[in-house]
């Protein structure tokens, strides 16, 4: 499956961006999708992911209560809905997707097999 990112831009912190996840391809529903995050100087880190079905979500600590992440198979996106952003949520955003993960807390970026190209998030203080 391809993906591709968007939605990404500057925002004030305390402020909200929503970013999507399009994919192509008609197998994606069974797709498990994943948001990461890579600041600069840092590693890729785990965000968020859902089941094929939606029905089930896992967030990272670091943004639970503040991000959402969703989805429409009908449009075949995935959407990150990013509430009261702070400073340190300024990094590239990806998107991933795998077949095979079962654990939606698999937060090793080596195991997902399909990456989005990536869409920037800049919070200002």
């Amino acid at each position: 499956v391809q993906l591709q990112a968007s939605g990404g831009g500057l925002v004030q912190a305390g402020g909200s961006l929503r970013l999507s996840c399009v994919a192509s391809g008609s197998t994606f529903r069974s797709y498990v999708v994943a948001w990461f995050r890579q600041a600069p100087g840092k590693e890729r880190e785990f965000v968020a992911a859902i089941s094929w079905g939606g029905g089930s979500t896992y967030n990272a600590d670091s943004v639970k209560h503040r991000f959402t992440i969703s989805r429409d198979n009908a449009k075949n996106t995935v959407y990150l809905q990013m509430n009261s952003l702070r400073p340190e949520d300024t990094a590239v955003y990806y998107c991933a997707a795998d077949r095979k993960i079962k654990n939606l807390a698999t937060m090793e970026a080596t195991a997902w097999g399909s990456w989005g190209q990536g869409t920037l998030v800049t919070v200002s203080s």
